[in-house]
């Protein structure tokens, strides 16, 4: 049973027991054969002293790789007590792309001693990823490529990917350079394998090569990516020469990017790039603050059009009951569109050439709902609510041109943001379920007036 109960209980709470038992030999040798993503999170729950303690313990391949997976201010505790030469040491192990990720988080007295203790050839090149634009291909791109050439032989590129192997991120796809770097083919790893050892390079490659640009928008590879199920993009400047790739696990990281960005702004609050916990409750409130001012200003426009109809109300006082109703089911209507067309837009699938179609799709699924709401609502206000039919058809009415056009604003809104370049996620939920409660009001009292004569 004692052994059952030491199976299912997890490799972290072990570690602590040894690190707790100061048994430090037996702790490096369960953390050297650790996966690094597991270490990372038991170096995390650790103190700054113990932090660095267990860091040092590791060996310097190790050591790199979990490094790579802490959160930034584990990495500038590390930086910050470890020798210089130990920071050579760990930068050199780093891929690039994951050393000027871990340059563009810490503060800039940690980067400048960083950069000092590194040799000229890793600064050099750390420096032109940094000098990227923020979310562009360069900035998440790393420069470890195994490339090959055209007069190569099969057996001299196998040797030359073997022999790359340790200092290349990806070695399952190939990518073939002329002199200058110019990009000219593709090849897998499996072509290789299967191909005949004197032939040459240039006869098994593809020379039908799908790139991105380091000054493109990250997300443009991301797309390319998911499009044509690629694990590795390769990433050419102006001139097209092979500067780095895009690989897999930075698509994921720029998805969960983006995803969190757009979810946070359809919830109206400004992006921020820290965990929740590590949020404090004043940066909190200044990332929520401003949209929830801006939407209450927004919102007075609801109260303006309850003013200018007050005399209406007063005459029927019913119409009042139905105002919640209406003005959350014209929300929610505008809201499905709109995130879905947010959705659709930020996978590829609809661009702004697509917007008449979208229009029409949205159209028909609007009629199609408003007919269902309208006799739905009709029937409830009638023989459940018993208002009379009058005010049963205002409503109904009222509810089945709110919905369209709630539908319409959704769906058209958020392609025409992108179109003259905001974020289409800013005109997700918020603001344009204000927008849509200020419309429904005005139809909703303008149909109440001309049925009911008020």
């Amino acid at each position: 049973m004692e052994d059952m109960e030491l199976e299912r209980e997890s490799p972290i709470t072990q570690w602590q027991e040894l690190l707790a038992n100061k048994n430090l030999r037996a702790l490096k040798a369960e953390l050297t054969e650790a996966n690094e993503v597991d270490v990372a999170e038991f170096v995390q729950e650790l103190d700054p002293e113990r932090t660095v303690l267990v860091f040092r313990m590791l060996p310097k391949e190790v050591a790199s790789e979990v490094f790579a997976n802490l959160e930034p201010e584990d990495q500038q505790t590390i930086i910050s007590s470890i020798t210089d030469r130990e920071i050579t040491e760990l930068v050199e192990e780093l891929y690039v792309d994951d050393a000027v990720d871990m340059l563009e988080e810490l503060p800039a007295s940690v980067v400048t001693r960083v950069l000092k203790n590194t040799n000229p050839n890793t600064r050099k090149v750390i420096n032109q990823f940094l000098n990227y634009p923020d979310n562009s291909v360069g900035s998440i791109m790393t420069a470890e490529v195994t490339d090959l050439k055209k007069s190569m032989t099969v057996a001299q590129a196998i040797a030359r990917v073997r022999a790359a192997s340790e200092d290349s991120e990806s070695i399952y796809i190939c990518y073939v350079t002329d002199n200058r770097r110019i990009l000219e083919g593709v090849i897998t790893l499996r072509e290789l394998l299967v191909a005949k050892d004197d032939q040459l390079v240039e006869e098994v490659m593809s020379d039908d090569v799908i790139v991105a640009y380091t000054t493109e928008d990250q997300e443009e590879a991301v797309q390319r990516i998911m499009k044509y199920d690629f694990i590795s993009l390769p990433v050419v400047d102006r001139e097209g020469r092979l500067v780095g790739i895009v690989t897999v696990d930075d698509v994921m990281d720029v998805m969960e990017e983006e995803a969190t960005e757009d979810i946070e702004k359809m919830a109206a609050i400004l992006p921020s790039d820290k965990p929740y916990f590590q949020t404090g409750v004043f940066d909190t409130w200044k990332h929520r603050i401003p949209w929830l001012l801006l939407l209450m200003v927004s919102a007075t426009f609801t109260g303006t059009i309850l003013g200018i109809f007050e005399e209406a109300l007063a005459a029927n006082a019913a119409l009042t009951l139905f105002i919640p109703m209406l003005m959350d089911t014209a929300g929610n209507s505008g809201s499905q569109s709109s995130v879905t067309v947010i959705r659709a837009m930020s996978i590829g699938d609809v661009e702004f050439r697509d917007i008449l179609r979208v229009i029409w799709k949205e159209l028909r699924v609007a009629i199609l709902c408003a007919a269902t709401l309208g006799v739905t609502v009709f029937a409830k206000v009638l023989w459940l609510d018993r208002k009379g039919a009058a005010v049963a058809l205002v409503v109904a009415l009222s509810i089945f041109v709110t919905i369209v056009m709630a539908k319409l604003v959704g769906c058209t809104l958020p392609m025409l943001a992108k179109k003259l370049g905001f974020d289409p996620a800013v005109m997700a939920s918020p603001f344009i379920t204000t927008v849509v409660d200020a419309l429904s009001l005005l139809v909703y009292f303008q149909v109440a007036t001309h049925l009911l004569h008020l």
